[in-house]
């Protein structure tokens, strides 16, 4: 029998998606249009090469050297499907919304909400420079205590599952759906997340340079 809280999720994903007004695709196959780099590395060595290239109709972020693909744009209340693989060893990588200063936090990462994207770690929450509210919230995130958003502190909020992912090398599907002070992830199909009072309710995207290849052949936003 499948599983009801999965078939629950699924048909609040549907539900989210039919919602939606216009879209937009954010990466066109082709360039990085609408996009900018921010890679701290680059700065005393601008002849470096980018963490972020255009490979066979896919947006690749090689890992190295670390930073951020940040969107030119600024959004609100939207839904944004991305659909991403890691082409190679398993590693590290976000999905960042609503960000806004950059180099905010360890000199490299903007201020704003990252979904995680880590193998095995999908839909986690890292708060930087912002914060997230979520039910259970000492389960998921430490003592009380130690929570912060800035470094040191307790900034990680475990997802709901570890058992969304595909297996390595198949595509994944996950949707971050921002509304007002609330976000909502699913990983393919499966609720993985779900936060309120979120400190920020606009600002661009980014995406992650942070030492594994990612390959992304989809980035969509539309509109609630």
């Amino acid at each position: 029998m499948k599983n009801p809280m999965r078939t629950l999720s699924l048909i609040l994903l549907i539900a989210v998606l039919s919602s939606c007004k216009q879209s937009h695709e954010l990466f066109n196959g082709k360039d990085l249009s609408g996009w900018h780099m921010d890679v701290p590395a680059m700065d005393e060595n601008p002849d470096a090469p980018a963490p972020f290239i255009v490979r066979d109709g896919l947006l690749v972020s090689l890992g190295e050297p670390r930073g951020h693909l940040i969107s030119d744009a600024e959004y609100s209340d939207y839904t944004l499907e991305v659909e991403y693989r890691f082409a190679g060893e398993p590693g590290n990588c976000g999905v960042l919304v609503h960000a806004s200063t950059p180099r905010a936090l360890y000199s490299m990462f903007p201020q704003s909400l990252e979904v995680q994207m880590q193998h095995g770690d999908a839909g986690d929450f890292w708060c930087i420079v912002e914060d997230i509210t979520v039910p259970d919230m000492e389960s998921r995130r430490g003592p009380k205590e130690n929570w912060g958003i800035t470094e040191g502190k307790e900034r990680r909020i475990k997802n709901l599952t570890d058992d969304s992912e595909k297996p390595l090398g198949e595509w994944n599907q996950m949707t971050i759906k921002c509304q007002a002070d609330s976000i909502h992830v699913w990983v393919n199909g499966d609720l993985v997340n779900a936060g309120f009072n979120c400190t920020a309710q606009s600002g661009q995207l980014a995406v992650q340079a942070e030492g594994a290849e990612v390959e992304f052949r989809k980035i969509t936003l539309r509109k609630l």
